[in-house]
């Protein structure tokens, strides 16, 4: 265990079983950005194919929502691999929940960045680089708006709902294994 007459002042000290964790200090809630977050995680894979895993409506399937609707300007349905782009619309399902969430593709452009509303008026941006064997998936959800139940449910909500789907991602895209929770039977989970 650390000595605590040397221990940082930006850490605290939990102890849980005979595990020490440290973890810095949580900024007073005064100083708490609650109109955005941003998620970042390394996948083993392509550009292409990450970009794709968001892209397409078969490969979100995979990963993040049940059942995928995208359609284009003249309200045509894209097929299940065609890529969005600017300006369509999407109609999102999660497992066990019939409600779909609709919104927009504000800009997709094909390679490495997609912007979308998410939760109203909400926007996230998805931006993929790559540094050696990996794709690096860096998540912006922001224009969060400042009532009680946007603060709960969309800066708090969203920001672990993301950080679960991002870990699927790289769950499905490196090892196959898709960790979401489809059986009805257990109700609503932190994966689903």
């Amino acid at each position: 265990m650390p000595d605590r007459l040397h221990e940082p002042k930006n850490l605290h000290i939990f102890t849980i079983g005979a595990h020490c964790l440290l973890h810095t200090k949580i900024p007073a809630m005064k100083n708490f950005d609650w109109t955005a977050f941003t998620k970042r995680i390394a996948v083993r894979s392509t550009l292409q194919k990450i970009y794709e895993a968001w892209s397409t409506a078969a490969n979100l399937e995979t990963w993040f929502l049940e059942r995928v609707l995208f359609t284009n300007e003249q309200g045509e349905q894209l097929g299940p691999l065609e890529r969005v782009a600017d300006g369509m619309r999407y109609e999102w399902y999660w497992y066990l929940d019939n409600n779909p969430m609709k919104g927009e593709i504000i800009s997709a452009n094909g390679t490495d960045f997609l912007q979308f509303s998410f939760e109203g008026p909400s926007v996230v941006d998805v931006r993929l680089s790559t540094q050696d064997e990996y794709v690096i998936i860096e998540l912006r959800h922001h224009s969060i708006p400042q009532d009680d139940h946007s603060r709960q449910y969309i800066r708090l909500g969203c920001s672990n709902g993301w950080a679960f789907y991002l870990h699927n991602l790289k769950s499905v895209y490196e090892g196959g294994i898709d960790l979401r929770n489809k059986d009805p039977r257990l109700g609503v989970m932190i994966n689903n």
